[in-house]
């Protein structure tokens, strides 16, 4: 898969893509339709996504609390495991909130990236101001050369399938909720970084990942599937991993700290990939280490059974 940052430097096999338009945050089922449709509309051109980095919400409101459900890198590797040719991953930046909505669809969609077909959701805006509707963006290709396909809003169970939808159910510890949307378990993905050996001497060592710039899913124990991407170890694993702030040792900054089952060597510097499958319990603060490691034997027999039932 290629990937693209600015329309205004493009290669030739860049062009004449039929892509899907939006933020894809997740990658959900209704992002997965989205794409499956720009496919079948032009099942012979290259099939492209045009996202944009930083998210918009993130340029406009850069203090508000993290909201993302994965990072740039996740995104990316999650659509190409779906088949993307092009990942139009554009510079969010002053220039780009700038432009009219008929400058985005004649400099950006036209002229930069010379798309032959556009797949929008029902609900999509554009522009400056998010002032572009849908009808607007059909009146553009008609007039510029490229054509637009509306995606109708998927629904499941009754529920529109969205990005704060799952934010809702990882928020309230309903991971497989969140997965009926996602279609795929939700995972936070990132480097192995160094933590204060704690697990190592209570017998359960742990991969300490940061979740900075994430959504916090509900602090507490997970049952979770693993994927180490790289290294020597690579491959996947069962595992439980706790998310929060450590209250047993006066913790502040939110992580994620995962024990792999029946696992032994280094991770430190590998890339993984956690899948939250089941809640298991809250944060706690014990009696003692000893409290502590009754308490991990027990949500460690509580995961293995869960996993084995998968």
């Amino acid at each position: 898969m290629r990937i693209v940052r600015d329309y205004q430097y493009t290669q030739a096999e860049d062009r004449g893509a039929s892509a899907a338009i939006g933020n894809f945050d997740g990658v959900h089922r209704g992002h997965q339709g989205i794409i499956a449709l720009a496919r079948k509309v032009l099942p012979d051109a290259p099939l492209g996504v045009m996202t944009f980095e930083p998210h918009p919400r993130e340029y406009f409101a850069p203090d508000a609390p993290s909201f993302r459900l994965m990072s740039a890198e996740a995104r990316a590797a999650r659509l190409e495991k779906l088949g993307v040719d092009v990942l139009y991953q554009l510079n969010f930046n002053t220039a780009m909130a700038s432009l009219s909505p008929r400058e985005f669809a004649e400099r950006v969609i036209c002229k930069g990236l010379g798309l032959r077909n556009v797949v929008v959701g029902a609900d999509f805006c554009f522009g400056k101001g998010r002032a572009g509707t849908v009808t607007e963006l059909t009146r553009y290709g008609a007039e510029m050369g490229f054509t637009v396909t509306v995606a109708d809003l998927m629904q499941t169970d009754g529920l529109v399938v969205s990005s704060t939808a799952i934010r809702h159910a990882l928020t309230e510890g309903r991971p497989r909720d969140a997965a009926q949307l996602l279609g795929h378990w939700h995972r936070i993905e990132g480097m192995v970084i160094g933590g204060e050996q704690r697990g190592r001497e209570l017998g359960y060592p742990t991969a300490n990942m940061s979740i900075e710039g994430l959504h916090p899913p509900k602090f507490g124990v997970y049952a979770v599937l693993v994927d180490v991407r790289d290294g020597p170890h690579k491959g996947s694993y069962h595992g439980a991993a706790s998310i929060g702030v450590r209250p047993m040792f006066n913790g502040e900054v939110p992580n994620i700290e995962t024990f792999l089952f029946d696992f032994t060597g280094d991770l430190y510097g590998s890339t993984l990939s956690v899948g939250l499958v089941e809640y298991l319990r809250p944060e706690l603060k014990f009696d003692g280490l000893q409290a502590l490691i009754t308490q991990m034997d027990a949500d460690c027999a509580q995961a293995r059974s869960i996993l084995a039932a998968l």
